[in-house]
């Protein structure tokens, strides 16, 4: 009975405990403590040590959260203030949410923010710290569990402290591009914060290997690492962990490893590993990952076929295997996936038939097969997918007649790429002018068309138009003047047959042009000039004429400017040298431009490529090109420029090809200082004087040419990022660099440049004095042409180390002596030319002397053999007589007896008997027995 009440009175005791419980639970909760006196002057004191400056946030809703925070009327209690988060319990400061609050200036160790010692939550993403450290003292904040300080300008060194903080779930640290990880490493970060749940290091210039580490954080469920220039192997455990959704490698080229095999416990969701140096086969365990939404393994070296399975990955909503080698048909069964918006597959080797199945991806707003090797008709399931926005089949093998209205009928397309095919796009007379669709972007480039398609003149907001290839004769109508005046960013007329602009302004109408191509086509009239927006101006290999309009110097961010080959007259405008620093490539050859060049080049220094070859340009190089410091190509030749040698460029440690061939250049080359390393020299036709200039070529020994650049050329590269509405589009121009030399004798024209090749031009001056040793150091020297000056000596006996050499002209100069023996031993040279020189003696027999001809050795009047008619006698082949010692004339010399066997034994007679006993000085008794089968005469015996 008493235990009985006593539990009564137990159960009567707790609850009475836990009524009072909710009732001071409700009590504390309705009434919030302020903030804590130091904390809140804390945060004054941090907001303080910032500037508002709106453009310190990138976010469109950015702005300045602490504008709050203050002191008046009511609103003392920081715990209210914007971004503030307090503890419900104790008042203090234990979340703080400064995203995008743009915020500016730096942030130090004594920062009072890292007196928040209670914080649990720490968010200062999107705002710009002026790229300052992430101070030491971040280990203060021992409680954080979530830290994001991305792209907020922070840079060097992460500090080993945030190491320290142990409780960390969540880091983010992407988009700070200047800042590093490399002591402490990646495996010193993490090993310590055990219970991360979220990783995101993009953009973090970290440089090493993926630690094994990582796979054993099993709380991980994101991991973020693109464009840290990771490098090695990358762990497979880490596919296998547990918890992980999202795992974004993408951007580390030097990253290698392969794809497991999946088990169907996987929750990965998005799966980024483009442009990393994965390979391998996609495995067929790859349809147990059904979690998965997005696939993005663009830019890798995968290759094979695309296992059927793919087709269970049904909640997939975006698909991008574009750049590998995959193979073989798309499988059928990717019409399963049909939450799918967007499928890439660009740039690989998949054949047709394109699966009918497809038409059952409704949702597909973006579609690319381009670049594969699709043949046939163009498959009719495609007009099905009525969402469409981006369609590209361009770069394939389509064939066939198609309609244009066809994809008219795709009322959401904008975008429509069908470039590069053996297609011939049909438009309908009735259905043209009645097309309202808005296009953003039109590729028809090689469609074989006849004119400008007339649905054109009612777009708008065409951003790109590529019309490339066709056969689009004639003028250009007007209305192609008022189409797209604001949008426009890309218009490519290259290689058709256009003959006129038609009334075209001067001053073209696109104010947001970027590229303008109007090259190889025959287009007549004046020079048109695009807008100041534009970088990259293509209209070389037409019939423009007249003068550059001074207008084209509001081009003040142009890279490419190419004008070749027209009939331009009159000279440069004067402000042309007022290109910014943006110019990379001018390219004004083949005209009919005179005058002097401006002498001011003060702003190029990033100019690549200079070509003003066969125009009239007269007088003085200007002294400042030594200003173009990236300087790869200068081409002057062909033009009536009257100067010294430019000696001054001898500081442009880039420049591989210097060319001043037929001008009016004079008096001896005088170098003393060479910081480049010249592939390329010709300075032919001119007049330079004194000694070959050694200097030239002295840093041309460099064999790096046989272990490298094998298959390449000397190129320039001219790119940049268009934001378009419908996807950020890369522009892309590879320039070639062409001249022409004289090789074999002919003036031949090099459309490309290999990177091994060089050659040296010197011919038609007058220079004077020996050819130098040196020369025969250049190991990879394919052309040397030192003909028609007045080189005196004799043919170094060095040359026969140019092992590669295909083309050697020493004609018209004063050279004595042989022809080295050494020279056979070029097993490459095709064309030879010692002609006109005072050589003599027997030429050199065998292996490629057999292959030239008599006029390669005619005008040297002592030389003799084949191919020359004339033949050797024998003192003519014979070397130098050595010197006579006294034993030769001792009576038991065997030189004397053998004299006496030639007299005795063969009679002759006087002359040829002294002729022979001549052969015999030059040589031993052994070559006689050889030669004459003469037994050397053996004192006391008789013949």
């Amino acid at each position: 009975m008493a235990s009985s009440l006593y539990h009564l009175k137990f159960v009567y005791l707790l609850s009475f405990l836990s009524t009072f419980h909710l009732i001071a639970t409700r009590s504390f909760s309705s009434v919030r403590p302020l903030c804590r006196g130091d904390e809140r002057s804390y945060l004054l004191q941090f907001k303080d040590s910032f500037v508002i400056d709106k453009s310190a946030s990138s976010e469109p809703w950015a702005y300045p959260k602490v504008a709050s925070w203050t002191l008046e009327g009511k609103n003392n209690d920081c715990c209210s203030w914007d971004g503030v988060e307090c503890d419900e319990f104790t008042g203090h400061v234990i979340g703080l949410d400064l995203n995008s609050s743009c915020l500016y200036g730096s942030i130090n160790s004594t920062s009072s923010l890292f007196h928040l010692v209670h914080l649990q939550r720490l968010n200062l993403a999107d705002n710009h710290f002026k790229y300052s450290q992430i101070p030491s003292t971040v280990s203060n904040l021992s409680k954080l569990t979530h830290l994001d300080l991305s792209s907020s300008a922070f840079a060097s060194q992460i500090p080993l402290e945030v190491s320290q903080l142990s409780q960390l779930s969540s880091l983010n640290l992407s988009g700070n591009a200047y800042l590093e990880l490399k002591k402490p490493s990646l495996r010193s970060l993490v090993e310590n914060l055990t219970f991360l749940e979220k990783l995101d290091l993009r953009e973090v210039e970290i440089i090493s290997m993926v630690p094994n580490i990582l796979a054993n954080l099993s709380s991980l469920t994101s991991l973020r690492l693109c464009d840290c220039r990771l490098y090695g192997e990358f762990p497979v455990g880490i596919f296998k962990l547990p918890n992980l959704r999202v795992l974004d490698m993408r951007q580390n080229e030097g990253l290698t490893g392969h794809l497991p095999d999946f088990q169907s416990s996987s929750t990965l969701e998005i799966m980024n590993l483009a442009k990393t140096n994965f390979s391998g086969k996609l495995p067929a365990s790859i349809g147990n990952l059904g979690s998965l939404t997005k696939i993005l393994m663009w830019g890798c070296n995968f290759s094979g076929f695309i296992p059927s399975s793919l087709g269970n990955l049904t909640r997939l909503n975006s698909l991008d295997l574009s750049y590998n080698t995959y193979k073989g048909r798309i499988p059928s069964s990717f019409g399963n996936l049909v939450h799918l918006s967007s499928l890439y597959l660009t740039s690989n080797e998949f054949t047709s038939p394109i699966p009918s199945e497809l038409a059952n991806l409704t949702q597909l707003t973006a579609l690319n097969l381009g670049h594969n090797k699709f043949v046939g008709r163009i498959p009719s399931s495609i007009f099905n997918l009525t969402n469409l926005e981006f369609l590209s089949l361009s770069d394939n093998y389509f064939s066939g007649t198609v309609e244009f209205d066809k994809f008219v009928k795709l009322k959401k397309l904008t975008t429509l790429y069908l470039s590069n095919n053996q297609i011939s796009l049909l438009e309908s007379e009735t259905n043209a002018n009645r097309t309202h669709q808005k296009f953003v972007g039109i590729g028809l480039s090689r469609c074989n068309l006849s004119k400008f398609p007339n649905f054109l003149a009612n777009q708008n907001e065409l951003e790109l138009l590529n019309l490339q290839g066709n056969n689009i004769h004639g003028q250009v109508p007007d209305w192609v003047w008022n189409m797209s005046k604001e949008s426009l960013k890309s218009i490519n007329l290259f290689d058709n047959f256009l003959t006129s602009l038609g009334q075209h302004p001067i001053l073209l109408p696109w104010t947001n042009l970027a590229i303008l191509d109007l090259s190889f086509n025959n287009i007549q009239g004046s020079l048109p000039i695009p807008s100041s927006s534009t970088l990259q101006y293509h209209a070389s290999h037409n019939s423009f004429i007249g003068k550059i309009s001074e207008l084209i110097c509001n081009l003040s961010s142009l890279q490419v400017l190419e004008l070749s080959k027209n009939n331009l007259s009159g000279p440069l405008p004067q402000c042309l040298h007022s290109f910014g620093d943006s110019l990379v490539i001018l390219d004004i050859q083949r005209n009919k431009l005179e005058g002097s060049i401006p002498q001011s080049w003060a702003n190029g220094s990033k100019l690549m490529i200079i070509d003003f070859s066969q125009n009239k340009f007269q007088g003085w190089l200007p002294r400042s090109l030594a200003k173009c410091i990236a300087l790869k190509a200068l081409d002057l030749s062909n033009n009536q420029f009257n100067d010294t040698f430019p000696s001054w460029l001898g500081n442009l440690s880039n420049l591989k090809i210097l060319i001043l061939r037929s001008n009016k250049f004079y008096g001896p080359i005088k170098i003393h200082r060479v910081n480049y390393e010249l592939q390329i020299v010709d300075l032919s036709y001119n007049s330079f004087t004194g000694m070959l200039p050694v200097e030239l070529f002295q840093n041309s020994n460099s064999s790096r040419f046989d272990r490298a650049y094998h298959l390449s050329y000397i190129q320039v590269y001219s790119s940049f990022t268009a934001n378009l509405s419908y996807q950020i589009f890369e522009f892309q121009y590879e320039y070639n660099f062409a001249m022409m030399m004289t090789n074999k004798g002919v003036d031949t024209i090099y459309e490309k440049v290999q990177e091994i090749f060089k050659a040296l031009d010197f011919s038609s001056n007058r220079f004077a004095g020996d050819i130098p040793e040196s020369i025969g150091n250049i190991k990879v020297l394919r052309l040397l042409n030192l003909s028609n000056n007045i080189l005196t000596g004799h043919i170094p006996t060095t040359l026969g180390n140019l092992a590669e050499l295909e083309s050697l002209d020493l004609s018209q100069n004063k050279l004595v002596g042989e022809i080295p023996q050494q020279l056979t031993q070029l097993t490459f040279l095709e064309s030879f030319n010692v002609s006109h020189n005072d050589l003599v003696g027997l030429i050199p027999q065998g292996k490629q002397f057999n292959t030239f001809q008599n006029n390669s050795f005619e005008g040297n009047s002592k030389l003799c053999g084949n191919p020359l008619l004339k033949k050797c006698k024998y003192y003519e082949v014979l070397p130098p007589l050595p010197s006579t010692s006294k034993k030769s004339h001792d009576l038991g010399s065997p030189l004397q007896f053998g004299w006496r066997s030639v007299t005795i034994g063969y009679g002759f007679g006087l002359l040829v008997g002294v002729t022979i006993g001549h052969i015999v000085i030059a040589r031993n008794h052994e070559w006689l027995m050889k030669t004459f089968g003469v037994r050397q005469l053996v004192p006391g015996r008789k013949v």
